[in-house]
């Protein structure tokens, strides 16, 4: 009994991945790759976290190449989306550190300007 749901279990894995009708997610690659040019470009590389989150989207871009390479576009959809959101996140987390250091140079300024008075 088990040999016979093994078996059915991977003909039926084998017969989903091979038989993948959805279109290569070319779109969403694009705009995952933008997204993520757009965190390299203002700096996510210099802030951990979001280093980190660019280091997963690139990743998981590579993956995605090779999976629609293999046919297998639905599931790298799915990495795709992730991809994007990883790009997404590294992006907010250095806008916020530049945003945190911006209002600690300010407070600087005021708390100089105070005691100067």
């Amino acid at each position: 009994m088990k040999t016979a749901l093994t078996a059915l279990f991977v003909f039926a894995a084998a017969a989903t991945a091979g038989c993948s009708a959805a279109p290569a997610p070319n779109g969403r690659l694009a705009s995952t790759q933008a997204s993520v040019r757009g965190a390299q470009e203002i700096g996510a590389a210099s802030v951990p976290e979001a280093s980190l989150h660019l280091k997963f989207s690139e990743e998981q871009i590579t993956q995605a190449k090779a999976m629609i390479a293999e046919g297998n576009t639905e599931q790298a959809d799915v990495v795709l989306q992730q991809a994007q959101a990883d790009a997404e996140l590294a992006l907010a987390l250095t806008r916020e550190n530049t945003a945190t250091v911006e209002m600690r140079r300010l407070q600087g300024q005021v708390q100089t300007r105070r005691g100067g008075k």
